[in-house]
This record gives C-alpha cells, sequence and structure tokens, in this order.
C-alpha cells in the first residue's frame, strides 16, 4: 500500500483516485475548490463530475495542496494543460526528494507549444517523471470498465511504480519510453476529433469518418517523427487508440462540439452546451503553429483552426479538405 495525492479533482481526476484507491493505494485527491472538496467528503462522491459513484474508502479529499504533496510517495498531477505549470510551481516548496511524479494531462502548454515534459524539466529540473496516457473516458474507468493505458517514462523505474500503483482489476497499465510520442498523440487526438465530430454533425457517414481518422492518424505520426516521436507509439494507445475512441464516441467532448459546429451552432453556444472544457479548442491553434514551425502538413488540423477562428463553416473546411490534389497515400 502506498501513498498516491493526486492533484485536480475533475472527472479524470477523481476517476484515476479512484482506481488507485481500488488498488489498495491510500490516496489523497486535492483540487482548487475547498468547498466542492468538503462537500465531496461529506457525500463520498463528486457529484458534479461523475454523479452517482461512490468513492472508495481509500480516498481523502485534501483542501490543502502543502498537505497533500508532502505526505506523497507517488504525485500525479492531473489539471488541464494551461494549469501545468502554475501547479509545479506551487508544489515545488513541499515536494520531497523521494517522491516519485507523473501527470495524465493531454495537450501543449498554451503560447509556448511546449510538450509538457519540457515545462517539468523547466520547473522541476531533470528529476525523473512519467505521463500516463491512452484511450480513456472518465466515466467507464469510474464505473470500473476495463480500461488499458500508457505510462511512459525515460526512468524505468519511475514508470514502473505508476504501473503498480494503477494496474490491477480490469484496469491495464503498459510501460513505454517514448515521452514525446505519447504527449503529442494526447494532445493532437482532440483536434482531429472535432473535425471526425463536424463531419458526421453534417450527415457525411461513415466513410467520411473513416478517411478523417486515417489521415489524421498520418498527420499525428508526420508531426511525431519531426518532434522525434516513435512510429510505434503512435500506433499504440496513445496514438491510434486514443485517436479512434476520441473520434468515435460521443462521450468525447471535443467530438461533440465537432457535431454541433457540423450543425451548424456557433462555437460559443456549443460550448455554453457543453458546459466543460473542450481540450481541443485550446490545443488547435497551437498544434498548427508546431507543424508550421516544423514544416509539417497539417491539413485536417488547419481546416479545424479556421472554423475554430470563424473563417468559415464546418461544411466548407470539409469541402476544402476533400478538393485537395491527390497524392501518394505515404505522404
Amino acid at each position: 500500500m502506498r501513498q498516491v495525492s493526486v492533484l485536480g479533482a475533475g472527472s479524470w481526476g477523481t476517476a484515476l483516485a479512484m482506481q488507485l484507491a481500488r488498488n489498495g493505494n491510500r490516496v489523497s485527491l486535492w483540487g482548487r475548490d475547498a468547498a466542492a472538496l468538503a462537500t465531496m467528503a461529506q457525500a463520498r462522491s463528486n457529484e458534479r463530475y461523475l454523479p452517482g459513484l461512490r468513492l472508495p474508502d481509500g480516498i481523502e479529499p485534501e483542501p490543502d495542496l502543502a498537505t497533500a504533496v508532502g505526505r506523497a510517495e507517488l504525485l500525479l498531477v492531473v489539471v488541464p494543460s494551461h494549469a501545468f505549470r502554475s501547479t509545479l510551481r506551487q508544489v515545488l516548496p513541499h515536494l520531497k526528494e523521494s517522491t516519485q511524479l507523473a501527470w495524465a494531462t493531454k495537450g501543449l502548454e498554451p503560447g509556448s507549444r511546449k510538450l509538457l515534459h519540457q515545462v517539468f524539466a523547466e520547473e522541476l529540473g531533470e528529476r525523473p517523471s512519467a505521463v500516463v496516457s491512452g484511450p480513456t473516458f472518465a466515466g467507464e474507468l469510474a464505473r470500473g470498465l476495463p480500461t488499458a493505458v500508457t505510462v511512459a517514462s525515460l526512468d524505468a523505474p519511475t514508470a514502473q511504480a505508476f504501473v503498480a500503483a494503477l494496474h490491477g482489476g480490469v484496469f491495464r497499465a503498459y510501460t513505454n519510453d517514448d515521452m514525446v510520442g505519447v504527449e503529442l498523440g494526447g494532445a493532437c487526438k482532440n483536434v482531429l476529433a472535432i473535425a471526425a465530430g463536424a463531419a458526421d454533425g453534417l450527415g457525411f457517414g461513415a466513410n467520411t469518418r473513416a478517411a478523417l481518422i486515417t489521415r489524421g492518424l498520418a498527420e499525428m505520426m508526420r508531426l511525431g517523427a519531426s518532434l522525434g516521436g516513435q512510429p510505434e507509439t503512435f500506433m499504440g494507445l496513445a496514438g491510434l487508440g486514443d485517436l479512434v475512441l476520441t473520434c468515435t464516441d460521443d462521450q468525447s467532448r471535443n467530438r461533440r462540439l465537432g457535431l454541433a459546429l457540423g450543425r451548424g451552432e456557433g462555437l460559443d453556444e456549443a460550448l455554453v452546451q457543453i458546459a466543460q472544457a473542450v481540450e481541443g479548442v485550446k490545443s488547435a491553434p497551437e498544434i498548427g503553429q508546431l507543424a508550421r514551425q516544423q514544416g509539417v502538413e497539417m491539413p485536417i488540423t488547419e481546416q479545424v483552426c479556421r472554423v475554430l477562428r470563424g473563417e468559415c463553416s464546418a461544411q466548407a473546411a470539409v469541402e476544402a479538405l476533400l478538393g485537395r490534389e491527390p497524392k501518394a497515400e505515404s505522404h
């Protein structure tokens, strides 16, 4: 039994805390809203994000960040990408040398277009770390449905520590040493899910969806190769697995946004209806800029960016993709 602290009490952070507790770990769950944590402690559930699901006894909602960080043997950061750097800065003064760290945050840092392991290195130095990613909906994990993730790290003991804490029951955790590929897969898939949702919202059918997923994977792999990612990673859980999940199931907020845009709804209206963060809205311009910086063509991502900027409709964006000149599939 280990003491694990999870930073971030949204749907994904809570679901991971539940899995860790089911495996017999003692879990402190920290969030920014102390009142919400007090309600969770009393009700033994996170009704805002995972209604009707009881928190295992091993979870203790903890409103004090210093306490949560200071007691942790393993520390798992699960905050939005835009809050990742500021959270690390808050963590640093309370961190023990022996604590092992990982994050389950997906996306790039807004503005800098940096992958999160780069942000981590800037804030915490060369300390070993890991990233947890894969095809996961929080609600399914929280309900105890079969789930698989990748734990990527350049440090094998750190990866193994988080695999040991998470792996159990019907939850499988696999190791990987390609942090670039795993992080990039988790960021790109949200943008591509907006495109797939938009095509479905337009009624373009399963053929179009399959083509978008396949060509989207090619875009992801091109950008990944330019940054040093391994091709095998993009064919695994954090690449193709997460892409298929997010593009095809309406539990995905990014896909639901695309559906709304495809039906002709405005961006602001759709975001209000979804009422939770849609990571692809922030990630799309960052990935588009990163691709241009690397000299990599990502036409699907470019069209998603155009739609989000209000430069064209979803219909016009898909038509622009379909009107591109033919080329070899390997390009």
